[in-house]
């Protein structure tokens, strides 16, 4: 059976080259009979002009962009040549891609960023850019979406609202500490940019250190929100930073975690949480819409609409409303947030120095924002009767749900009977708000 099929596999590939060299022969055979015909400068004249259409056949191709450098202008600070940059961003794309598909690593937002950057990085495509007063589509959608006033961002929150629930956090109220402490990472990169300024590393106004601090909340729409109003001209490596560390959570906290924290503090567990009722969730959402209000009404924009979305949920009287921007509505606008941010993966944009110089610093903010929450949950621990497993504190990131899974996931390592998801969730959400009023204060000291 198999020798057949080996056979018949190599029959077919016989019949095909067979087929393509005699197709060649035929052109070759053909072209030579027509350059025979007539007068010998008839056929100069015929051969120059197929040459030169040839030529400029050629020269649109993407692998003569490849190729010939001088076709690619190279940016000032580019770290290497244009054509290079693209096969190196390409290989990026398609690990992005790799990792969503194979490892199942936030899906929803490294498909559409890798697919993006892929087109971006495609030679003469002009998908992400103007060419001959022309808009690519990607860039479109980016001006529409993505560029101030920032329409994308405040959407994405009143789906998440939707999809939250807040009762984790409503039940065990000292957690919500957990989400504030997370917030450090934020402030300590903006103070450590400011810095590395003032010893001559790298060059980041206020607004800019402020801007790049905020990939410490692992919180893309909010990072999008607070660079368009402060730095939007580094909204692409910004972005870019912001939801591929909230991709790569699962490969970056957990080291993070187990280096913070004994076996023992692993096994922690801790008891079930108390049903909160509607009627305290709906109390929730008016209570700390009123507190940004009067507090920081900076942070009205995002928090107005993740708490908007919350009450489609909470309120069960508008079920219809409360799916469509927890689903249709959020589906869509990630898409185009993915492909968008995708764009700004292309080469002359983001093999850059200033780039690079970002996202060390915006590790460094998702790091010590980890770091941070694991270290208040042991500290509430030495003067709490209750003890919480300090894991949670790492789930205080703004990265909904994964945070909290990875946090389950490492205690579940060290127990396997340990599952303390619903309470990282807590952490989880107040993270959520922790960010979006971060922003408030950052945009209020820096706007």
């Amino acid at each position: 059976m198999e020798k057949s099929f080996l056979h018949a596999e190599r029959r077919h590939k016989f019949i095909m080259w067979s087929v393509v060299v005699v197709l060649a022969l035929f052109s070759a055979i053909n072209v030579l009979r027509v350059a025979m015909q007539g007068s010998l400068g008839e056929w100069w004249d015929g051969y120059m002009a197929t040459h030169d259409t040839v030529a400029q056949l050629v020269k649109s191709t993407g692998l003569y962009g490849f190729l010939s450098e001088h076709a690619l202008p190279t940016a000032p600070n580019m770290i290497v040549s244009m054509g290079v940059g693209q096969f190196i961003m390409i290989g990026i794309s398609l690990v992005l891609i790799y990792l969503a598909i194979a490892k199942g690593f936030e899906p929803l937002l490294l498909i559409p960023i890798g697919f993006g950057g892929l087109l971006s990085n495609a030679p003469f495509a002009g998908v992400s850019e103007v060419v001959d007063g022309t808009t690519g589509f990607l860039l479109y959608i980016y001006n529409l979406g993505i560029a101030p006033p920032s329409i994308f961002p405040l959407l994405i929150f009143m789906g998440i609202g939707a999809m939250t629930d807040f009762g984790p956090m409503i039940a065990n109220p000292k957690v919500a500490f957990l989400g504030g402490a997370a917030q450090f990472g934020i402030f300590f990169t903006l103070v450590g940019a400011l810095a590395m300024t003032d010893w001559g590393l790298v060059n980041f106004t206020v607004p800019q250190a402020a801007s790049i601090g905020i990939i410490g909340g692992a919180d893309g729409p909010t990072a999008i929100f607070l660079t368009g109003k402060l730095a939007p001209e580094l909204m692409g490596a910004i972005v870019v930073a912001a939801y591929s560390y909230m991709a790569l959570v699962p490969i970056i906290q957990p080291p993070i975690m187990r280096a913070l924290t004994t076996v023992e503090e692993r096994k922690i567990k801790m008891k079930q949480l108390r049903t909160v009722s509607r009627k305290e969730k709906i109390i929730f959402i008016f209570l700390v819409l009123l507190l940004c209000i009067l507090l920081i009404p900076s942070a009205a924009p995002l928090m107005g609409m993740l708490m908007f979305g919350n009450l489609l949920k909470e309120s069960q009287v508008v079920d219809r409303l409360a799916k469509c921007a927890a689903n249709e509505l959020c589906n869509i606008v990630t898409i185009f947030i993915g492909l968008t941010v995708g764009s700004k993966l292309s080469a002359d944009k983001f093999l850059a120095r200033e780039t690079l110089g970002i996202l060390v610093l915006g590790l460094i903010a998702f790091s010590i924002a980890t770091a941070s929450g694991v270290i208040m949950a042991k500290l509430m621990n030495l003067v709490s009767k209750e003890k919480v497993n300090p894991l949670i504190g790492g789930a205080g990131v703004s990265a909904v749900p994964m945070a909290a899974r990875v946090a389950d996931k490492v205690a579940r390592e060290a127990d396997p009977q340990n599952f303390i998801l619903m309470h990282a969730m807590g952490p989880n959400v107040s993270g959520v708000i922790g960010s979006a009023a971060a922003a408030g204060i950052l945009l209020a000291m820096c706007g």
